[in-house]
């Protein structure tokens, strides 16, 4: 077995054995959830950042068409890798610790995108923003080690969110500079929330007191590198490359052979990367599986709606909007997550976190039936895709406590981090599917080629039919029981906050 890298010191506590003290460790405990919670909004915002740029790359670089659309996919990569990854640190090193090194490397990554026009510097500093992606299944972990009980579900509800709404609001964002200011404006702005939010967390956010035992992994991490980067440039590249040619299929067979050897592996190892067997559980695999088809039916919404609107007149139905407008279409379904995160944390609170999940995905596959009907009408579009991202917000709030309750204490930020990148396997996979949908359901208007409004409403029926996949794949999960959505995450005993031991000790047991 190769050699795993040793954690430095002797382990700390089992979070089953660990108390977490009776004084707040901050100075300021009421403002943990606001900080990690804008924390999470400004790494989200780095996802959709460029996509109103995109267009404009080419002239503004001298790069390729393909090269610019690297500063889409090296993003979704390393947030994938680093993800599950630097939650797997975090649970092992400190969770903070690791959070303020996501947030330095966002904030490099912005300041190398500000300084330079040279594609290849863009496509390095968009790498180091992507991998800050890991702040939000960190901040989830801090707020269940940190937040008594009947606060947790509402925190974390809201902390899920923003990646939805960090999403939402930076469309519109990028547009706004992309009119009025110099382009490289939105990266000063970006490498300066960055710095806030670095200060904000060493003033506010403490270090969490939980640890996970054993070595790290890095052959694990490897092999999950290597498995998921040949598995997403393959489903991302794709429709440019052709699907069935060498270099996609390569690089499909390659990710495959790798994963599975790393299965292998990682079955194998005393401290895995991955615990396959936490993670094939049932409430754990159907948790994932529901995250990976919710990711997808949410980014649907995100990629055509902008573009939707700025068709031209010409094609019968595009509205010929502008980039700032076409923006502002989404802005209605970010505000929509801000005030549906609490909400869902009721419902999960109420009825448990897998009804909130399957309601989630009836809403969403409800928002695809009105968009279907209605994609003449501006309003009436803003309207179905407002209903898709509420729907979003209670399925990205009732997640993670559909994770945290099915896994020790120990390996929140792990687990979390695995659930989100299932969400950035299926925004990945929707937007090859919608790529392809729309270059090939064509036609010829004004001597130029544009997609069909049929292409969009198939769009529509495919991202509806995933979103009622993810409601069948949340019926098989097991069902809620009282108690199932808060004693798994924080128990209080006297006037101490504890993690229950005992649950912790059933979990493993099974």
């Amino acid at each position: 077995m190769p050699p795993a890298i040793p954690a430095p010191g002797p382990p700390a506590p089992d979070a089953a054995a660990s108390p977490v003290p009776d004084t707040p460790r901050s100075r300021h405990p009421g403002l943990v959830m606001p900080v990690l919670a804008f924390c999470g909004m400004v790494v989200a915002v780095m996802q959709t950042l460029v996509v109103p740029l995109l267009p404009h790359v080419p002239d503004l670089t001298g790069a390729s068409p393909g090269a610019a659309g690297w500063l889409v996919t090296i993003t979704l990569l390393t947030g994938a890798v680093f993800t599950p990854v630097l939650g797997r640190v975090g649970d092992m090193y400190g969770k903070r610790r690791v959070l303020l090194a996501s947030l330095g490397v966002l904030s490099a990554g912005s300041v190398l995108c500000a300084v330079s026009s040279d594609i290849g510097v863009l496509i390095t500093g968009r790498a180091l923003q992507g991998a800050a992606l890991a702040v939000i299944p960190l901040g989830i972990s801090i707020l269940r080690d940190e937040l008594p009980a009947d606060r947790v579900l509402s925190a974390i509800a809201l902390m899920s969110s923003t990646l939805g709404i960090g999403a939402a609001i930076g469309l519109p964002v990028a547009a706004v500079v992309m009119e009025n200011f110099d382009w490289h404006t939105m990266f000063w702005a970006s490498a300066a929330l960055g710095v806030l939010d670095l200060v904000l967390v060493l003033w506010i956010v403490p270090e969490s007191p939980v640890r996970a035992r054993g070595r790290f992994d890095l052959p694990g991490t490897l092999g999950l590198a290597a498995t998921l980067v040949g598995l997403l440039i393959a489903i991302t590249r794709g429709s440019d490359w052709g699907w069935t040619s060498p270099r996609t299929l390569g690089l499909l067979g390659a990710s495959v052979a790798v994963g599975l050897l790393w299965g292998w592996f990682e079955l194998r190892t005393v401290s895995p990367m991955v615990d396959l067997r936490v993670s094939a559980r049932p409430a754990v695999l159907l948790t994932n599986v529901a995250a990976l088809l919710i990711g997808f039916a949410f980014y649907a919404n995100s990629l055509v709606t902008g573009q939707m609107v700025q068709e031209p007149t010409s094609t019968g139905y595009g509205l010929g909007a502008s980039i700032v407008v076409s923006g502002l279409c989404l802005l209605p379904g970010g505000l929509a997550m801000v005030a549906l995160s609490p909400v869902s944390a009721r419902i999960s609170a109420a009825y448990g976190p897998r009804t909130a999940l399957a309601l989630a995905a009836l809403v969403m596959a409800v928002g695809y039936g009105v968009r279907f009907f209605t994609s003449h009408s501006l309003w009436l579009i803003v309207a179905g895709a407002t209903v898709v991202s509420s729907g979003t917000a209670i399925a990205y709030s009732a997640l993670p406590a559909l994770v945290m309750r099915a896994v020790p204490v120990s390996e929140t930020a792990a687990a979390n981090g695995l659930n989100t990148l299932m969400r950035s396997v299926g925004q990945a996979c929707c937007s090859a599917v919608v790529a392809a949908v729309l270059a090939h359901v064509t036609f010829v208007v004004g001597g130029h080629t544009a997609p069909t409004l049929h292409a969009y409403l198939l769009v529509f029926l495919i991202a509806g039919g995933t979103a009622l996949a993810a409601l069948v794949a949340t019926l098989f999960l097991p069902s809620d029981r009282a108690g199932d959505t808060r004693g798994p995450l924080r128990g209080r005993v006297g006037g101490t906050v504890t993690v229950s031991a005992s649950v912790t000790a059933a979990r493993e047991s099974a």
